[in-house]
């Protein structure tokens, strides 16, 4: 019984690991920073994907408390982004949409701090193999794992597709409002032509008498 709670709180406690998650607006022609301090040895991961906006691009680089420059891409729709400190300190990350003039995006990003704890106490240690109760627990730890990833992935997929779905359902109503405004302009226009036609022409007065 004790070791079954320990397994669960060991779960939660797992799935609870250090980290940020977050969707920020990005406007055209902006730029966001986010500032964090870590010490030194220790691993982040930045997962970042552009869930609306333009071509789905955006620029993002990051930056050490020296100002020294460790990553750095360019119009990416989707990176994920691993380093080991060396010094301890703020690190930056940045977003920029600075070379777009009309497109707002909508970034986001997952930042995790430092290794995933084991889910057993002093496991990297065992020399006796695992019980079968905490293998079934690192079973369904990795399982967890891989469903909340999944979860994840398509919940920025279906974001993205929704975003698209209603650009494009836009763009076909300001299309068929254009093609009404044309349809109108053409009928009246074919009205007064045809009235034309049909239009007795008088003749001018002042004729000379006899």
């Amino acid at each position: 019984g004790a070791l079954r709670t320990l397994c669960v709180a060991a779960l939660l406690g797992a799935l609870r690991a250090g980290g940020t998650e977050l969707t920020l607006e990005l406007p055209d022609s902006a730029q966001r920073c986010f500032h964090q301090e870590l010490e030194s040895g220790v691993k982040f991961t930045l997962d970042y994907q552009v869930i609306s906006g333009g071509h789905y691009d955006v620029d993002c680089y990051v930056e050490d408390p020296n100002g020294k420059t460790i990553y750095q891409e360019t119009k990416k729709q989707y990176d994920s982004f691993s380093h080991h400190t060396e010094v301890k300190g703020v690190y930056t990350f940045c977003f920029s949409n600075e070379f777009s003039t009309f497109s707002h995006k909508i970034v986001y990003f997952d930042f995790q701090v430092g290794d995933e704890p084991p889910i057993l106490p002093d496991m990297s240690n065992r020399v006796t193999a695992l019980t079968q109760l905490e293998s079934a627990c690192v079973t369904i730890h990795e399982m967890l794992k891989a469903v909340i990833d999944s979860q994840t992935h398509y919940r920025l997929r279906e974001a993205q597709d929704r975003s698209r779905a209603e650009e494009l359902n836009g763009r076909v109503s300001y299309w068929s409002v254009g093609e009404t405004l044309i349809l109108f302009a053409v009928s009246i226009g074919q009205v007064l032509l045809l009235k034309s036609f049909f239009t007795e022409k008088r003749p001018s007065g002042g004729g000379a008498g006899t």
